[in-house]
């Protein structure tokens, strides 16, 4: 990529020093460090919205129960997969439903479709032309297969997920290793990411936070 101008409209080249890039004058930050979903990606939760109403669930219910951290932290540092966190989903589910009920909305959430929003990649493949991005995700180990099947499949130049490195946000490992992955100090990356607790822990480390909620956050 092309990164001879910078962020702001200076034209001074970044001088690599020791694997990190040196501070250039003018510019706020040396590289975006950047979430994935509800940022980039987002999912189509009509069919569970669909399968929670006519078994009288809250709308959210299946979503609650399926990021519960004792269910979903374990698929997100790649301890299990997507059908045994099917599985963790449908037990919980299965508490207040029958078991063939609950297992239908665990795999219609598992499986729903997902979109990339066209104005935050356009956002940030201009800032890609200038600076090292790199995707910082609590993701699972099918994220490779996940982003070869979305639009900006090559929108970053590393991606960092959480299920590959076996640590996952808000831990400050995985903010470090992100910067690394970027050639980039901590103090010179910007964090951006929908949860304030991320946005928190980056801005602990010494990095500039944005809380993600509209295109306009990252304008």
């Amino acid at each position: 990529m092309d990164r001879s101008a910078c962020v702001g409209g200076a034209e001074e080249v970044p001088r690599d020093v020791g694997g990190v890039v040196d501070r250039t004058p003018g510019r706020p930050f040396d590289a975006v460090l950047c979430d994935l979903d509800n940022v980039i990606r987002f999912y189509d939760l009509t069919r569970v919205s669909e399968l929670e109403r006519s078994a009288g669930l809250p709308e959210g219910t299946t979503a609650a129960v399926a990021y519960a951290p004792k269910v979903d932290l374990p698929l997100l540092l790649g301890r299990i997969g997507k059908e045994e966190w099917v599985d963790s989903i449908e037990r919980d589910l299965a508490c207040a439903l029958p078991r063939s009920r609950a297992r239908a909305l665990a795999t219609a959430f598992a499986e729903a479709p997902f979109w990339a929003d066209r104005a935050v990649v356009a956002l940030l493949r201009r800032v890609g032309r200038h600076v090292p991005l790199v995707l910082v995700t609590n993701a699972t180990v099918e994220l490779e297969g996940d982003l070869a099947s979305l639009e900006p499949a090559d929108l970053a130049d590393h991606v960092v997920s959480s299920a590959r490195v076996q640590v996952a946000k808000p831990d400050r490992a995985i903010y470090e290793i992100a910067a690394e992955r970027a050639g980039v100090a901590v103090e010179r990356c910007l964090f951006v990411d929908d949860s304030p607790s991320n946005v928190r822990a980056a801005v602990a480390l010494g990095m500039t936070g944005v809380h993600y909620r509209h295109p306009g956050d990252l304008r």
